[in-house]
């Protein structure tokens, strides 16, 4: 009830009466027990530890309510109904234009007019107020900002007042970024976020902002200024004022702390509450205020304004376009259209932007959200400078990710290799490192999607090998382990770097895309190596293995229940060359419905099944054949007879497989070579020499000193020795075993 009362109070809402009730009668319950003296010196140590616990806890919460609590103590019985009255009384909607009762604000220096004088009165009938009185109590204002006994309620309030007494666009700019600044300084906590009506308001008045901004284009605000006079009134060409006045200020600032708040509020609610979508709805009004911010950057751009200034509004434009990019990279086609559609309604008369595309080409055009998201990173592409240069990488980010949701693979991979940033990325802060997992977790489900199936395991295999897929995600916290623990401050930075629900990728998902691939790669492997004990070390997918071990050590398996099973049971079926059972077991898997393209998806996977279990076929059973029609394997496998031919092809002559293919007679003549035990032991002997001698080479250049210049040249004698010794070994099964080595070192 405390956390519900505490949450009602950050909302500005009426603590209920029933919470008050309740904690008098503890209040009482309380001081009847204490005053039982004979009964508290007999409890129990645990009994009086917490029964002191709960007297100081009960202190607190009265010392809190106090005022709600001598109002309840007065009259009990008509408790209820004087707070039903207020709260009645506090809902009467008040009439905006109800001003003049209010007194005008003063300066504090100056003195009170007569009562039978006469009050100036400005335009729209609003109470006057002289320059010199405004700004000073601006300054006082802005001089009790940050002090620990200012009541920020006030100040919020006296700015408000300011704000409808200013008549100047000059004082309308100062008084509404005062007033913005100290909305967002209402809230002290760095955990908790700003109220819904407190946020509301700031984007208001920020958005009344840059409509001053916007009618009054002599005005410039920007972060960089020369000082000047605060306490007059200034205006163009006036008053040694030159074209522009400049006005020492951030809109941008604001636009981020508008954003960041607004992901704070979505990192605290819900998200399986109705209360997450209804947040979510403000997207769009904060988008909308994005764009604006950044038309009205790229007008003051448009003025003939010297290089300095140029370059202090630059920085500023970026971060707004930064911004806009992050909102609709993750997005499909149509939520980005709704947006700009939104944004299209409710401000038609922005002026056109010289980055971006219209909105007419964005809605008519089949790529306009595409060509959107281009414009905008190929804008962050042109940094001017070295302080650009996490906007642009993130900027390549973005892009990637883009393209990738589109499963356009091939334009995404060639964007991310040639951006080298996997070279460069650890040094990176963290947000952009989460970025790049989510690039690369994208890249996989792209490949997959479009039937690359070895790539698509080279892409989630670093994210996977892991076990911390959460925590790279920024989809959970890390919570440690008896060897690694997690400091306080350390899970801190985690929770508020974790992203909004809305934005994660399905886990699951990634869970069945990884293991599926591990398995049409794994499988042939297995069955390749056979029972040689060295081939079999090679493993392409660890966690896949550890699971399918896990699978063969249980006595009984029942129908599958999750995705694991699910895969597990189509891994052992495509072991015994059963694709048919395997096909229909991955098919099975509901957790497909999330792709775009399930069908397709689905049919290029049941192709790749048959083909793996072609291959694994072979590697099991060409030992138990002299010859093989591709006529039979066809019929078997359910595949065309020139589709067999080729993955035989291929086999043979990556010896994979040894035999000979009869294109007259349409068989696979298969090649045999025994070896005998001592052949055998030779062989084993040789590898176990070769291996300490890499060794014993190893630790000789370690100590001499010279060893990476001594190591590097004698790489390639050695790799060809290994590679000769193994080469001779024979032919047939043998020489498959000495390629897979060779692969491995």
């Amino acid at each position: 009830m405390q956390r519900l009362c505490e949450r009602q109070r950050k909302l500005g809402e009426q603590i209920p009466p029933s919470f008050v009730k309740c904690l008098a009668s503890l209040e009482t319950f309380m001081a009847s027990s204490l005053a039982n003296k004979e009964a508290v010196k007999k409890m129990k140590a645990p009994n009086a530890k917490a029964m002191n616990g709960m007297k100081q806890k009960l202190k607190k919460a009265a010392k809190e309510h106090e005022a709600a609590l001598s109002q309840y103590r007065e009259d009990p019985e008509n408790y209820d109904a004087k707070v039903q009255a207020a709260q009645a009384a506090s809902v009467v909607p008040q009439v905006p234009v109800s001003k003049p009762k209010a007194a005008p604000i003063v300066a504090p220096t100056a003195e009170a007019p007569a009562d039978d004088e006469f009050q100036t009165v400005g335009p729209g009938g609003k109470p006057g107020m002289t320059s010199d009185a405004l700004f000073k109590s601006l300054a006082a204002v802005l001089e009790a900002r940050g002090r620990k006994s200012t009541d920020r309620g006030e100040q919020i309030n006296t700015l408000m007042k300011l704000h409808d007494v200013a008549q100047t666009p000059y004082q309308r700019i100062r008084v509404l970024l005062t007033l913005v600044a100290a909305r967002f300084d209402y809230s002290t906590s760095a955990n908790a976020f700003m109220p819904l009506e407190m946020w509301t308001q700031a984007r208001n008045e920020l958005d009344t902002l840059l409509k001053v901004l916007f009618e009054n284009r002599a005005y410039l605000v920007l972060e960089e200024t020369d000082d000047y006079d605060d306490q007059v009134e200034r205006k163009p060409r006036e008053n040694g004022e030159g074209d522009f006045v400049h006005v020492r200020g951030s809109i941008v600032s604001f636009i981020d702390r508008l954003e960041d708040e607004f992901t704070k509020s979505l990192q605290n609610i819900d998200p399986h509450a109705t209360e997450y979508v209804e947040r979510l709805k403000d997207e769009k009004l904060l988008y909308q205020t994005i764009v604006r911010g950044q038309s009205y950057f790229e007008s003051v751009l448009a003025q003939p304004l010297p290089d300095k200034v140029q370059a202090v509004v630059a920085v500023p434009l970026r971060r707004c376009v930064m911004r806009r990019l992050e909102h609709i990279y993750s997005k499909q086609d149509v939520i980005i259209l709704a947006l700009e559609t939104a944004n299209h309604e409710a401000q038609p008369t922005l002026p056109a932007s010289q980055i971006t595309p219209s909105f007419e080409t964005v809605r008519d055009r089949p790529d306009g959200p595409m060509q959107l998201v281009h414009a905008l990173c190929v804008y962050l592409y042109q940094r001017p400078e070295d302080s650009g240069e996490r906007q642009r990488t993130r900027a390549i980010l973005c892009h990637v990710y883009h393209h990738a949701l589109h499963a356009d693979y091939h334009v995404a991979r060639d964007r991310f290799l040639m951006s080298h940033l996997q070279e460069s990325i650890h040094l990176a802060d963290a947000e952009t490192q989460i970025l790049y997992n989510r690039v690369l977790v994208q890249l996989g489900l792209c490949a997959f999607r479009v039937g690359l199936v070895r790539d698509c395991h080279t892409a989630l295999q670093e994210i996977f090998a892991t076990g911390r897929v959460k925590e790279l995600l920024a989809q959970g916290i890390s919570k440690g382990t008896a060897y690694n623990a997690v400091s306080a401050e350390q899970e801190k930075l985690d929770r508020q770097r974790q992203l909004p629900f809305h934005m994660h990728i399905n886990l699951e998902l990634l869970e069945c895309v990884y293991l599926v691939a591990s398995m049409l790669l794994e499988v042939p492997s297995m069955a390749y190596a056979g029972t040689d004990p060295e081939l079999r070390k090679k493993v392409i997918s660890r966690p896949f293995r550890r699971m399918l071990d896990y699978t063969d050590r249980l006595v009984f398996s029942g129908p599958p229940e999750n995705t694991r099973d699910h895969v597990m049971q189509a891994s052992k079926a495509l072991q015994n060359g059963d694709w048919q059972t395997c096909t229909a077991l991955i098919q099975s898997i509901k957790i497909w419905k999330l792709i775009p393209d399930k069908d397709a998806m689905l049919a290029r996977l049941a192709r790749h099944i048959q083909e793996e279990g072609l291959r694994t076929y072979l590697f099991n059973f060409a030992s138990h054949y002299d010859s093989l029609s591709l006529a039979h394997l066809a019929e078997t496998f359910e595949l065309p007879e020139s589709a067999v031919r080729s993955i035989v092809s291929r086999m043979i002559w990556s010896d994979e497989l040894a035999a000979s293919l009869d294109p007259v007679h349409g068989v696979i003549a298969f090649q045999r070579t025994e070896l005998n035990k001592m052949q055998q032991l030779s062989l084993l002997l040789a590898d176990r020499a070769s291996a300490m001698l890499d060794q014993n080479e190893w630790l000789l250049d370690s100590k001499l000193g010279d060893g990476a210049s001594a190591g590097d040249a004698n790489t390639d004698r050695d790799a060809a020795r290994r590679d000769a010794r193994r080469r001779g070994r024979g032919r047939g099964r043998i020489q498959l075993q000495g390629q897979a080595v060779s692969q491995r070192v």
